[in-house]
């Protein structure tokens, strides 16, 4: 049975596996697809995506896996597979995060110090040119095949720029079929496809 771990979107925000995956009937749908799933919560307000990595490193069943990872989640997921490259074999970004838009990054700015964090954990968080938390160096390192799945339609959030500049840096990175994302009530007219596509990207 393949292993699938899903890293749900969100930046410091009341935002769980449950609603970004279990409601839209992700879950259920992978899992009647033949995977072993695995929707584990991200730590609600981790100081770093290198935090974040480490939780869910603790957390990895054995064996390879492909990870699937929406929105911010992204930067988690990525940082993951930077980590433990031996056991990720598949990794599925959908929706990335854009990151270096400076009125994005001024409102996250203002709503991560509103909660709390310090400076320097704002300054961890959004760093990179492409995706947060990540140098565009780092992302050329990740030889596993990766898929990108484009937010429909774009926004100010995710841009079809970051996808474009992914597929650019990642090594073995394919475009698959865009969809909105799992919270917007428009997903649920896509959630066939988009069922099969990841079922046929990671198992592939």
């Amino acid at each position: 049975m393949s292993v699938l771990l899903l890293v749900h979107g969100g930046l410091w925000e009341d935002m769980t596996a449950a609603r970004f995956w279990d409601a839209p009937g992700i879950v259920a749908g992978l899992r009647h697809s033949g995977f072993e799933v695995f929707a584990p919560a991200r730590p609600r307000r981790a100081g770093s995506w290198q935090a974040e990595a480490d939780h869910l490193a603790s957390m990895l069943p054995a064996g390879p896996i492909a990870v699937l990872a929406g929105s911010n989640g992204c930067s988690a997921a990525v940082r993951l597979a930077l980590t433990c490259p031996a056991r990720v074999n598949r990794l599925l970004l959908g929706w990335p995060a854009t990151a270096a838009d400076p009125v994005l990054d001024a409102q996250a700015r203002q709503h991560l110090a509103g909660l709390g964090a310090s400076p320097q954990a704002i300054g961890r968080l959004l760093a990179g040119p492409t995706l947060r938390g990540v140098s565009d160096a780092e992302l050329a390192l990740l030889t596993m095949p990766a898929g990108l799945i484009p937010a429909l339609p774009a926004s100010r959030a995710h841009q079809r720029a970051t996808v474009d500049a992914l597929l650019r840096l990642l090594p073995h990175a394919r475009e698959l079929p865009g969809c909105p994302e799992p919270v917007s009530p428009a997903f649920a007219a896509h959630k066939s496809q988009f069922l099969h596509d990841v079922t046929a990207f990671a198992t592939s």
